[in-house]
């Protein structure tokens, strides 16, 4: 009978379990989160400071990989910066519009996307963008904090990662870090060249010389502009947009000293009297006059429309700080930018049509009209040129690699093409140049002696100078 206390007691603990294992089971399934101040504290500026109301404190909010928010997490807080040893310590900031997005994952594991168009659920919590670019942070290699510096935002420090040697050589990396400032440099160099060609030799510097060499200097800004908004694509927001409008603005000046040259042609070769009591520098100004300014109201219209017209809802609803407004020319912009430059080639198609017509049915020519049939080449060529240039690049603004790639590959073909168009393709520049450089210190690229007749007669009456 005195065993059957004991027997009881024995049963009883191996039916129920102890209490004691219910607490260790639990802290099993605590997750644990980086905070960069203590609990009470946020980032007020540059340093943690107490905050007295609740709702100011941060806490951690879970989401999902497909974007669900909301989950509920037993989590534990760890204080402090994370222990990056070697690496550098570097911030990101999430806030309203800003490229960069921050999610916590149920695991603890803190996701950085660098682009805020591609992250799943930011548009529909269904759709799971698998492309999407990010880099995850675990735990110790990170910390999250609210951060109030004029605008609210979601703050992180985190450990700089180790460059993956796979990046120097992948495609993306080499075409958009090596290939593409490459490709601009060549541009650059070329369309420099042309324009110092045609301002030093004096016989070049007539009112057509003088266009090309106005459009080669506006196809320098642009390209600049293009490259400057490469160099800063990770620094400064207002760099970036001030060097698209660089960027953009003188490509239009370009296409539009292009409309000019092509009704100048035009005008010229469906005119009776060429011998006009008008200089060809009062032509330039009134060209000039025209081509500047379409090119600055068209220019300060797109830059009103992106801050007033892209986002009104979000312009009436809060009142933005400067660094809140988008990195980037909104559509609206773009659309001012772009439709005019379609409108000028299909100006310039009419002055090349009618153009040639009328040169068909001359049967004889004088020293204007000749000399003005290779400007109407070099103009035919220059537009074809640089109007597959400028669609490559409208396709590049697509999300497809290809297209993008594509336009890097074109973008250095232009310069080469236009330097090959204006100076090689044209005989009588390229005797100027053969004359001048070459003359004196090259016996070998002495021209004939027959051929000492000027740049415009060495090409008339020839059998191939057309």
């Amino acid at each position: 009978m005195a065993l059957l206390p004991v027997l009881f007691h024995l049963l009883l603990l191996l039916i129920c379990p102890t209490h004691s294992e219910v607490p260790k089971n639990d802290n099993t399934q605590l997750v644990k989160v980086n905070k960069c101040c203590d609990k009470n504290k946020i980032y007020m500026g540059k340093h943690c400071t107490a905050v007295n109301q609740t709702s100011e404190e941060w806490r951690p909010l879970f989401t999902t990989e497909k974007g669900a928010t909301n989950l509920q997490k037993n989590y534990s807080l760890v204080i402090g910066l994370p222990d990056c040893g070697h690496m550098q310590l570097w911030p990101i900031y999430h806030y309203q519009n800003s490229t960069d997005r921050l999610r916590l994952l149920p695991n603890g594991v803190m996701r950085h996307y660098f682009d805020h168009h591609d992250v799943p659920g930011e548009e529909d919590p269904e759709i799971l963008q698998t492309n999407s670019p990010y880099h995850d942070y675990e735990f110790s290699k990170y910390c999250l904090d609210k951060k109030i510096d004029g605008i609210r935002s979601e703050f992180a420090w985190v450990c700089a990662p180790d460059i993956n040697k796979n990046w120097l050589t992948s495609t993306e990396f080499l075409m958009h870090n090596i290939v593409s400032p490459a490709t601009h440099g060549m541009s650059i160099a070329c369309l420099l060249a042309i324009a110092v060609i045609y301002f030093v030799m004096p016989t070049l510097r007539d009112l057509s010389g003088n266009i090309v060499t106005t459009i080669c200097m506006c196809l320098i800004v642009s390209q600049t502009g293009d490259m400057i908004r490469l160099l800063t694509v990770f620094t400064s927001h207002i760099s970036l947009l001030i060097a698209e409008t660089i960027c953009y603005i003188s490509l239009l000046g370009a296409f539009f000293w292009l409309n000019s040259l092509g009704y100048y042609i035009w005008k010229t070769f469906r005119s009776r009297n060429v011998f006009l009591r008008i200089t060809d520098g009062k032509k330039y100004c009134y060209y000039g006059g025209y081509a500047w300014s379409c090119t600055i109201i068209l220019g300060v219209l797109a830059i009103f429309a992106h801050y007033t017209m892209d986002y009104p809802e979000i312009n009436s609803k809060v009142m933005l700080t400067f660094d809140q407004q988008r990195e980037q020319i909104g559509s609206l912009g773009m659309i001012i930018f772009f439709v005019p430059v379609a409108f000028t080639v299909l100006a310039n198609v009419f002055f090349f049509a009618t153009t040639l017509k009328a040169i068909n049915r001359m049967h004889t020519y004088g020293r204007i009209h000749h000399k003005l049939r290779h400007c109407f080449r070099m103009f035919i060529l220059v537009l074809l040129v640089v109007t597959l240039w400028w669609l490559f690049l409208l396709s590049s603004f697509s999300k497809f690699e290809g297209l993008v790639y594509t336009h890097i590959v074109t973008n250095g073909l232009l310069g080469p093409l236009v330097l090959y168009v204006c100076v090689f393709d044209q005989k009588h520049v390229a005797y100027l140049i053969r004359k001048t450089c070459c003359y004196r210190s090259c016996p070998c690229c002495r021209g004939e002696p027959e051929a000492e007749w000027g740049d415009e007669m060495t090409a008339m009456n020839t059998i191939n100078n057309y």
